[in-house]
């Protein structure tokens, strides 16, 4: 019995060193990589046993131990190899919820669990793991397909649906008639059906009816009895942080990858490098396992400058399709829409033909625009009680009358004036080279650059070869101190800027 005692005791004083190391390697994971990286990914690892030379870690789900082994499976073994000197293998299984709760209760003496029968230390057979690993497999995958409960969707999903905008009220003309199409393709997709286009990539200026497009996707998605999510990018990375924040990111993944169709819209402010590393993630898991993806922006990927470049590389691997400007006779169909709905509120409100013709050729920008000309035209009508004629509309919507929209300047536009006006190369600009020739044209890029496009000064460098948003600045005040003192510079400054504005 004492020798028994004595063996037990040195059985424990083990587990008690297996935990210590453990816990340094954590620690020293975490100092390594982050808290908000630690957190997401780590903090729900644990240590299942220590073998001779091997380590043995449990992780909740399939995915999690996917994303561990092909992200982390190096940074992972080196800590664990320095805390266990023997160790030269390190294994992660899926634990289910059954052997969470026998470790949580068993402790220590789950790693190290003697025989009794042969006074050595037992370990699981390979046949047993497989046989857990695949029920765990087969468990995460029920749980993944399984309809999401109506309190976890409203957990995560804050961009509501306004049930005005269907199919039945988007109206179609050449602009759009691609995107409708194929929209309405998606909608009507079963799950399990091939994927023709994943993912759908959207994009038009405001007011083109993108929005409109994607939440009657999503309409006609949840009527057709698929798991269809909208969001807006700011409300993705609202969730994302939030669930950071909770220390439990993972549920934030897994029920975003147990959908069949995720619709993403405005993907131009999605901001944050974590942001677009995680939906990159879900973009490449939904995707990967059949899942649908769409996506709409205000510019084609090629125009999206801060955004990775793996995002866009997916997003070019889709379909991409265009919204354009609505023609007149699109623009005479909405407002008449706008006016018979107003109608139904308002019986006396009536607008001839004539005037709805007028509205529809001086207003060419987009579609609110011609919603709030119908709102004025109400306006008008209701409060004076005179009829509506081309005089009454113009005065109503002389405020929406805007003259030709200036043209969207690119950086690389710039780029590539200044230096072929300078008889230099575009890569001449954006090098380290610091001789005249070279300085001045680069100064007056950067400056124009500041001056004709929205662009920040941190993303002005950026796209200058990697130089610091100082380094800009310094170089628009350059500029206007020289055009302030040399008529000649500020005379070729002035040329570039008008050809570019043209």
């Amino acid at each position: 019995m004492p020798e028994q005692n004595h063996w037990q005791a040195g059985l424990n004083d083990g587990a008690s060193a297996h935990r210590q190391s453990w816990e340094r390697a954590r620690g020293r994971l975490r100092d390594e990589l982050g808290d908000a990286v630690y957190n997401s990914w780590f903090a729900r690892l644990e240590l299942e046993r220590v073998d001779a030379n091997a380590v043995l870690l449990t992780v909740p789900t399939k995915f999690l131990k996917s994303w561990l082994q092909s992200h982390y499976g190096d940074c992972l073994k080196a800590r664990l190899c320095a805390e266990f000197p023997s160790v030269n293998r390190v294994t992660i299984e899926v634990r289910s919820p059954s052997r969470k709760a026998k470790t949580r209760e068993a402790g220590a003496d789950q790693m190290v669990a003697p025989s009794s029968s042969a006074g050595v230390v037992e370990r699981s057979s390979p046949s047993f793991v497989r046989s857990h690993a695949a029920a765990d497999a087969a468990s995460f995958r029920r749980a993944a397909t399984r309809p999401l409960a109506r309190q976890e969707m409203d957990a995560f999903i804050a961009s509501p649906l306004d049930r005005r905008l269907s199919f039945s009220t988007f109206l179609i003309g050449p602009s759009n008639q691609l995107a409708y199409a194929a929209a309405c393709r998606i909608a009507k997709a079963q799950t399990g059906d091939r994927l023709l286009f994943n993912p759908l990539y959207t994009h038009a200026s405001v007011g083109l009816g993108k929005t409109h497009l994607l939440q009657a996707l999503a309409h006609a998605a949840n009527d057709n009895k698929r798991r269809a999510i909208y969001l807006t990018a700011e409300k993705f990375m609202c969730g994302f942080v939030s669930a950071l924040n909770a220390q439990n990111p993972t549920t934030f993944k897994e029920r975003l990858r147990g959908i069949d169709l995720l619709i993403i819209d405005d993907v131009q402010f999605l901001r944050g490098k974590s942001n677009q590393q995680e939906f990159c993630h879900t973009l490449n898991a939904l995707i990967d396992a059949g899942r649908q993806v769409v996506v709409s922006a205000d510019r084609p990927p090629s125009e999206l400058e801060t955004l990775d470049e793996r995002l866009l590389s997916r997003f070019k691997g889709g379909l991409c399709v265009d919204i354009g400007p609505l023609d007149e006779a699109l623009r005479v169909k909405i407002l008449e829409a706008r006016i018979a709905a107003a109608h139904e509120a308002q019986p006396n409100f009536h607008v001839p033909p004539a005037v709805i013709s007028y509205v529809a050729t001086t207003i060419p920008a987009n579609g609110r625009d011609l919603e709030g000309a119908v709102n004025r035209l109400l306006a008008h009508s209701t409060l004076s009680g005179a009829p509506l004629t081309i005089e009454t509309a113009e005065t109503a919507i002389r405020d929406l009358v805007r003259t030709q929209e200036p043209k969207r300047v690119k950086i690389d536009d710039i780029q590539k004036l200044v230096a072929s006006h300078y008889n230099i190369s575009r890569t001449d600009i954006l090098s380290s080279r610091r001789t005249t020739n070279v300085v001045r044209p680069r100064h007056i890029a950067m400056y124009l650059s500041k001056v004709l496009t929205s662009r920040s000064l941190p993303e002005i460098g950026r796209r200058f070869g990697g130089r610091d948003h100082t380094t800009v600045l310094h170089a628009v005040r350059k500029v206007q101190e020289l055009a302030a003192k040399d008529k000649s510079f500020a005379e070729v400054v002035d040329l570039l800027q008008r050809i570019l504005a043209d």
